[in-house]
């Protein structure tokens, strides 16, 4: 590890994370990895569609094992070469479902693609979800990653950087009264007003990836940042290196999230092998590897089970017994 890391290694161990609402700090907590799980909660290797059988009762039974977290993707469209249509529903009508099904689990969504929507009706959505879920959303944004779902909304591709971060100062806006501002998407002169506003009068915006912006400005803008599975050295590295940047923006340390596919074996002992952004494994390594992640500066991890070969309830109940014991306080 370079010098400048193992300093950075030292601030981390130093740090806890501002208060924004319930549902960002429930899942980020100071030195320490929470696990949480991707929608939907359900093995479909073979199709980009998932059945969405038995949804909220697996959701339900995540919360009562003790996740920290659920997360929602934002995929109007099934696209082919894209491969995955997520879990089908809208994010912001499943994220309103969910905060009327569940009491105390994180209710992410990774991620709103800002350039496909105006930002007053993200505002507006996120606001409402996370009021009626007194104050458990949690909202990453991103620039987006499908071409061909550009021309089907009417909307520009290539300027899609640009559009995320005025979408993104117009969302902040709207949690002020009355606001005054011009930009991109629209002119407020003060005289109206967005209603409701979060519960704990601001959102966490959380980027993912890089959404077409330099990492300067993720380090002064967001709340925390999802990046995904590398080599861990060269995670480590990232890690860093983004926590550098928030330094020198002047901020204290931020959360960083990671996604992480998973087929959990019977065999404890099996070794990892990889798949798709993550790996076939058994449990003790895949603790090992959660607990590595968490040395690195990594708050937080969110399982997808869409490659899980064995029966995914019981696959949560040994989740929970064996796994989430080790990265709870």
């Amino acid at each position: 590890m370079r010098r400048s890391e193992v300093e950075m290694q030292t601030s981390l161990e130093n740090v806890d994370f501002e208060w924004v609402n319930r549902g960002y700090n429930r899942i980020f907590k100071a030195n320490r990895l929470s696990i949480g799980l991707v929608i939907p909660i359900e093995n479909y290797a073979d199709s980009s569609v998932p059945t969405m059988e038995d949804h909220i009762e697996r959701v339900q039974l995540a919360e009562r094992l003790g996740f920290a977290s659920i997360w929602l993707r934002d995929v109007p469209f099934d696209v082919p070469t894209f491969g995955d249509a997520g879990q089908i529903f809208d994010p912001f009508v499943y994220l309103g479902f969910l905060a009327g099904t569940t009491t105390n689990i994180t209710l992410g969504v990774s991620s709103i693609v800002l350039p496909t929507r105006h930002p007053a009706h993200v505002a507006k959505a996120a606001a409402s979800a996370d009021v009626l879920s007194k104050g458990r959303l949690v909202l990453g944004v991103a620039s987006g990653d499908r071409p061909e779902e550009y021309p089907a909304l009417n909307q520009s591709f290539d300027d899609r950087g640009f559009r995320f971060r005025e979408s993104f100062f117009y969302i902040k806006q709207m949690w002020q009264d009355k606001p005054q501002f011009t930009n991109h998407y629209g002119n407020l002169n003060g005289s109206i007003n967005m209603l409701p506003k979060p519960a704990s009068k601001k959102l966490p915006l959380i980027v993912t990836g890089s959404s077409q912006q330099n990492m300067n400005w993720i380090a002064q803008n967001s709340n925390a940042w999802m990046t995904y599975p590398r080599k861990l050295e060269e995670q480590t590295h990232v890690i860093n290196s983004f926590q550098q940047k928030v330094k020198e923006a002047g901020r204290e340390i931020q959360p960083v999230i990671q996604p992480l596919y998973i087929d959990l074996v019977e065999d404890p002992d099996f070794p990892p092998t990889p798949i798709h952004l993550g790996f076939r494994i058994g449990t003790r390594h895949l603790i090992n590897y959660l607990k590595s992640l968490e040395t690195i500066g990594i708050n937080h991890v969110a399982l997808n089970l869409r490659f899980n070969q064995l029966n995914i309830p019981a696959t949560l109940k040994r989740i929970a017994d064996e796994i989430l014991p080790n990265f709870t306080e």
